[in-house]
């Protein structure tokens, strides 16, 4: 590896089986120490595990960002453990409500309006002063339900959209500071989530999962689907010095499936 991050203290939130892992795994082969945050605890001493046995340090700190004093623990954790912190990754995602417009319960649009905008705003704020400090970024995971209309994915599209303005404002109002913020938005991502999904739509309708595969990825110019791994590479990129002059962006990650 080439050590992008040597030296770096990166938080992750969101940390579960497959991206937020894969970020935090990356980070760390390229020289960061990590803190991982997230609602489930086992997922957190997993991958600090996983860390350790690649000779880098990660703190676990269970964490639900929709609430302030857990928010708050979260910062103060990060910061007793490394004194410092020099890229914040906004990760944490929740399953949308699958539904039209015209039929979706307003509730659930702000049930992810509160994880996807005001939990990763509420992190953003709160990290500010080390991130000031340090110089550091702000990387925003976002999705590629920005680039299209598609039915029922309205609810989603909505908390993404909004979570894209935000960082866009928040690249302006924390440059003078020196910090960065930037947005990296993934189409489908092949991880354990998606292998189950294409799973249960091939026993669904008498197909396989290749087959699944082979038709969605024929949509996109490289006629594959991303890997956890490599949404990762790009997330490390805009968190490292490498993208020193790169903020208030959002980066496609999708082999080709959308053009922006």
């Amino acid at each position: 590896m080439s050590d992008l991050l040597d030296g770096a203290v990166v938080v992750v939130s969101g940390v579960g089986p497959s991206l937020g892992r894969s970020i935090a795994l990356r980070c760390a082969s390229e020289g960061a120490n990590v803190v991982l945050a997230a609602r489930t605890e086992t997922y957190l001493d997993q991958v600090a595990k996983e860390i350790a046995d690649i000779g880098r340090q990660a703190v676990a700190i269970p964490t639900d960002i929709t609430d302030v004093p857990s928010s708050e623990a979260l910062v103060e954790g990060a910061i007793d453990a490394f004194g410092r912190v020099d890229a914040l990754v906004n990760n944490a995602f929740a399953i949308p409500s699958m539904k039209d417009l015209a039929h979706t319960d307003p509730a659930g649009i702000r049930q992810g309006l509160e994880l996807s905008l005001f939990g990763s705003l509420r992190l953003s704020q709160l990290f500010t002063p080390a991130l000031a400090e340090s110089a550091g970024s702000i990387v925003m995971i976002n999705s590629a339900v920005i680039r299209h209309s598609q039915p029922k994915y309205g609810g989603y599209k909505i908390a993404k959209a909004s979570l894209l303005a935000m960082s866009q404002t928040l690249a302006s109002e924390l440059g003078p500071q020196g910090v960065r913020v930037n947005t990296v938005a993934p189409g489908y991502i092949w991880g354990e989530t998606l292998k189950g999904y294409f799973a249960h739509m091939a026993k669904k309708y008498g197909t396989t999962s290749e087959q699944i595969y082979e038709q969605t990825a024929s949509t996109m110019d490289l006629r594959r689907l991303p890997e956890p791994d490599e949404i990762a590479d790009a997330v490390v990129f805009l968190a490292s010095p490498r993208a020193r002059a790169i903020t208030g962006q959002c980066l496609d990650v999708n082999c080709g499936e959308y053009h922006h």
